[in-house]
């Protein structure tokens, strides 16, 4: 049965199958017999003599030589009937007609090795294509038709199959020489369209897997023979429980032949098939045949009959296709590499692995070479980032710099430019990474000889030879942050023999401090064929979304794909001060797919790929051991964010699928309620609970009543902090801002009918008109030429949108969704009227980062009660944790029982939990409301509460890195004292504290008590308790 392929995950279970890491267990032997038949095309000779009586008419080859040129096309170049029975009389003839005007251009020249032969016929209406063109066996051409035939067909057919409207592909070189006087070999294509089935014949199998012969095409039914069926068979059934390619190589009895079969997931990967043939070259192996086919379950094989090249002084087949079996998987994650030069043999340019290590430090030094330099240094000394003229100038160098000192193109230059020492540079890195040869492997690979050929330098002599062969400046720092690149590569799956990405776990300790001022804990880089991503965690345990990065054009992908590193650090950040009073520190990942590329596969190798690196190998031939110079175990936890919400559950199982036993149920949060037992933030009202402390805090200080408030909401009733703070608040709202427009009333919107939007979360577009007063209005973004009522006309709704936040006068502002930096440096004094008063009195910042640091505090300073994002909607931040507690805390079947829903109903034990975490939501948030107000006060306003709420989350963050690493967590009544309160309720009378103590690991114990003891010692004493009152505290805990 079909199944659409973007709604089937990419990656699957993986097989368990165990194999010998041996080349012995590696091959399997076949009998030299066709893998493929060619049906005889019986009307041959009838059409030949068509064929001849239509060139003789043409009169372009003379008469005397027409029946010659048939002959030799029909009988001595070896095409098989598939080409004969496919193509009409006409083509073929146009076909014998340019063959034999391609050698008399050739004879001409007076060089035989000139003739060069190019046929193609392109099906206008998709039935498939022909291409045949004169083909070097061994030999990648890099001019003439045959340099882009092969990637043609990647881009025109493979690339874009899907399993309703997929390609196969058949092609081999013809046995015959062109002619008597050249000995040029025609290569030929032929792409069909595959034509499953729509009632395929009925599955004789009984055990539920799988029946190749219920997913094929009936033309690669009709030529496969009983053999191929079985091995094809097997492979799909690897595909559909393993991730990425599934790589076998068969021996030919009595023959030199070998034949490598890969297969796939469809879509898996792109330009592959033709990033193969550069790869079989390099070690001297040329193609007989190649074979693509297409199953409507999703999946890919490529079948490859490879023979070593006649007179070549290379390694024996028998060795190099281990070679070429093992890079097939790294060339799987990265086919389209600029730096994998065509060619044979070492002479050629870079082997596969040295390619890929060229790319990887590529992406690296686009990131990380030190692109703002002492100049900016001295710079940011003089000025003072405090003030916002000063800042923005600061903001506007920094840009500049990151656009013109490294791009892409000239780090590229670079690398070409030095192949010699980019090879000295893998072998560094190899020399750490690459896993040792056992006793138990028959034979160390061609990689591996390689290396040991190879004088490995020590860094210092080859940072010598950087800096003497170093042309310039620039040239020395992009070689240079190779050398970085390799030092802080802490462990990788590069050697992973079955992988989907590129994946590394850096120290971060290179990392210059005048750019990122507070060092990362730990990071990774993640590299694909369609993205690249990073993720950044500010402490052991910790935890943050994953967000997807798209790009509307080139251009804006360029200045995302330079940003990146910033953007992903930025949020890290934040998040790790909101994080202050949860056991997880702040993490964020960021994923940016390229151009056209589908966000859900580079979720899911990204994913996949930081996996690797989590959970031990421990499948020969699939998963094996890395090197790990980090030595500790690590768990990350990932959260939903922009682009990422539904992929949160795939995440989730994908984990367990791979063996993470104890930590799949704990891996993500915002996971689906009903069927993985998440908690959904927006259902409870999760982060709006926290955000709404802060606004009946500033009521309940300034003696205000809620009703006689004016309030200005960013964030719609369609959004989940939108449609929550409508349902919870009772002020008189006069505008609404979302993304469908502008909602405006200043004598107040119609409050039931926002709580009607905000129950069927639909945007402002749906308020009924009717429920304004004369004065009110609503601003469609799609709108143009809009009178208002007070007789301003809005030429464009979208530009209206963007700056009606800056417009409205209210008592209260509440930015509940928009994008980042809305209100900046450069667009805040519009929130200042002309006799200095700011347009709203109190700020609670529910979206993240909706303003920046420096605009924050300009509108402190004209005296707006301004609280900040990291403080204010961390209620979410607190749900995740209490969800990743809940994971870890239950065993399997308990977390089925009690946190996944029966008949769509939550069980007891989750309605419980879930009003546990709502109530330590109320009690952190207002705790932390009181502090900031207390110590504004205490300081009788001389500083503002945005940079006391960060002393505070750092203060916090701070004493709690104090606590973890101290011996506190070591005397077992406060532990016990302070594990009761920390954990909920709920839980504990569940399941018992000793049973949750036994069960968590006991990294995040150390962080679940220091978490717990230095938030409420601050919210108690404030950021300047002292040692004393610590200690009057502390003697409190076993209490």
């Amino acid at each position: 049965m079909s199944t659409p392929a973007d709604s089937t995950p990419h990656l699957g279970v993986p097989g368990q199958q165990s194999t010998n890491n041996s080349s012995e267990s590696l091959l399997h032997r076949i009998k030299d017999a066709p893998g493929y038949s060619t049906p005889v095309f019986k009307g041959k000779e009838e059409q030949r003599a068509k064929v001849q009586a239509l060139i003789a008419s043409k009169g372009f080859i003379p008469r005397e030589l027409v029946a010659n040129e048939v002959n030799w096309f029909y009988t001595y170049l070896g095409i098989d009937d598939t080409y004969f029975s496919s193509e009409s009389v006409d083509v073929i003839s146009d076909h014998i007609i340019a063959l034999y005007g391609a050698k008399v251009l050739a004879y001409t020249k007076h060089d035989p090795s000139k003739l060069v032969i190019d046929l193609e016929t392109i099906d206008p209406s998709g039935k498939g294509a022909t291409f045949i063109h004169t083909s070097p066996p061994g030999k990648t051409t890099t001019e003439g038709p045959g340099s882009t035939c092969e990637s043609r067909i990647d881009a025109l057919y493979l690339d874009k199959s899907t399993p309703e409207n997929a390609y196969r592909l058949e092609t081999y070189r013809s046995q015959g020489s062109v002619s008597k006087t050249a000995s040029q070999q025609l290569r030929c294509y032929f792409v069909s369209k595959c034509n499953f089935p729509k009632n395929p014949p009925a599955s004789t199998r009984t055990d539920g897997k799988t029946d190749i012969r219920t997913v094929s095409d009936p033309v690669f039914l009709e030529k496969a023979s009983e053999n191929t069926l079985e091995i094809y068979q097997n492979i799909m059934w690897q595909v559909e429980r393993r991730y990425g390619p599934v790589i076998e190589v068969f021996e030919v009895e009595g023959s030199r032949e070998r034949r490598l079969v890969i297969g796939y997931k469809m879509g898996g990967t792109t330009k592959f098939f033709s990033a193969l043939s550069n790869l079989y070259h390099f070690y001297y192996l040329y193609s007989t045949r190649k074979y693509v086919e297409q199953f409507s379950n999703g999946v890919t094989i490529i079948s490859l009959y490879l023979n070593p090249l006649p007179g070549a002084n290379a390694p024996p087949i028998e060795h190099s296709i281990f070679q070429v079996m093992k890079e097939a998987s790294l060339l799987y994650t990265l086919p389209d590499n600029p730096f994998f030069y065509a060619g044979s043999g070492q002479e050629g340019g870079h082997a596969v692995q040295e390619a890929v290590y060229a790319y990887c430090g590529w992406v690296f030094a686009q990131h990380f070479c030190n692109r703002l330099g002492s100049a900016y240094l001295n710079l940011k000394n003089i000025l003072d980032e405090n003030n916002p003229s000063h800042a923005e100038v600061l903001n506007d160098i920094k840009r500049r710099f990151r656009e013109e000192t490294f791009t892409r193109e000239s780090i590229a230059q670079v690398i070409h430019a030095h192949p010699d020492l980019i090879n000295l540079l893998y072998v560094n890195f190899a020399m750490v990474h690459y896993p040792q040869v056992t006793e138990a492997q028959l034979m160390p690979t061609l990689s591996y000889q390689r290396l040991r050929t190879q004088q490995p330098l020590s860094d210092r002599e080859l940072y010598d030879r950087i800096r003497k062969s170093a042309l310039n400046k620039h040239e020395l720092q992009v070689l240079e942050s190779f050398l970085i690149f390799n030092k802080h590569v802490l462990k990788t799956n590069f050697y992973q023999p079955t992988k989907v990405a590129l994946s590394f776990r850096l120290d971060p300790s290179f990392l210059p401090e005048v750019e990122y001022p507070k060092k990362p804990f730990g990071m990774f880089l993640v590299i694909g064929n369609e993205f690249r991503g990073f993720h950044i965690r500010f402490r052991d345990v910790a935890r943050g979304g994953i967000r997807i990065v798209m790009s509307r054009n080139r251009e804006t992908y360029s200045i995302n794909q330079r940003m990146l590193f910033d953007e992903n650090y930025g949020l890290a950040s934040t998040q790790n001060l909101k994080n202050k009073d949860i056991p997880e520190g702040g993490a964020k990942g960021t994923i940016l797919p390229a151009l056209g590329a589908p966000p859900r596969l580079c979720f899911e190798k990204y994913v996949d790929a930081i996996i690797d690196l989590l959970i031990p190998g421990q499948t020969p031939g699939i998963k094996e051991k890395l090197v790990d110079l980090y030595g500790k175990p690590e768990m990350l936890f990932f959260g939903p964010d922009e682009g990422t919400a539904d992929m949160m559950d795939w995440a989730a199982l994908h984990a367990r699928a791979r063996g993470a036993d104890t930590w799949w149920k704990s891996f993500t949060t915002g996971k689906s309620a009903e069927t993985l037992g998440g908690v959904p933030h927006d259902t409870y009202g999760m982060t709006s609970l926290s955000i709404r402390q802060y606004v009946l805090g500033i009521y309940k200080q300034l003696g205000l009543r809620e009703k006689d408030i004016t309030k200005v909401q960013t964030g719609g009733p369609d959004g989940d902090l939108g449609s929550n703070e409508i349902l919870l608040s009772n002020d008189k709202t006069i505008a609404v801002i979302d993304g469908s427009g502008v909602l405006a009333d200043p004598n107040g919107l119609n409050r039931e009918e926002l709580i009607r939007l905000a129950k069927k979360r639909v945007p402002v577009s749906h308020f009924d008109r009717s429920k304004l007063s004369k004065d009110g209005y609503l601003v469609l973004v799609e709108d143009q030429d809009v009178q208002l009522p007070s007789g301003e006309v809005i030429l464009d709704g979208t530009d209206f949108r963007n700056s009606a936040h800056l417009r409205f006068k209210a008592d209260l502002f509440v930015p509940c969704g928009g994008r980042p930096e809305a209100v900046n440096i450069s667009n805040v004094a519009a929130l200042i009227d002309a006799e200095g008063k700011p347009h709203y009195k109190y700020i609670v910042e529910g979206a993240n980062l909706f303003i920046t640091q420096q605009a924050r505090l300009y509108l402190e300073k004209r005296k707006v009660i301004l609280f900040k994002d990291s403080s204010t909607n961390k209620g979410g931040v607190t749900s995740s944790s209490l969800e990743v507690l809940a994971g870890l805390s239950l065993s399997s079947d308990e977390y089925t029982e009690w946190m996944i829903f029966k008949d769509g109903k939550p069980s007891e034990f989750y309605q419980s939990y879930v009003k546990d975490i709502q109530q330590k939501i109320t009690e952190n948030a207002a705790a932390e409301f009181h502090c900031i107000w207390k110590e504004h006060a205490r300081l009788q306003g001389s500083k503002p509460r945005t940079l006391i709420s960060d002393e505070l989350s750092s203060k916090l963050n701070n004493l709690q890195a104090e606590l973890e690493a101290s011996d506190l967590f070591d005397d077992e009544p406060s532990k016990r004292g302070v594990m009761t309160r920390a954990i909920p309720k709920t839980l504990i009378d569940k399941v018992g504290l000793d049973t949750v103590l036994k069960r968590l690991p006991e990294s995040y114990q150390r962080a679940l008590f220091s978490s717990w003891v230095a938030s409420h010692f601050i919210y108690k004493y404030g950021v300047n308790g002292s040692s004393v009152d610590f200690f009057h505290f502390a003697r409190e805990l076993a209490a």
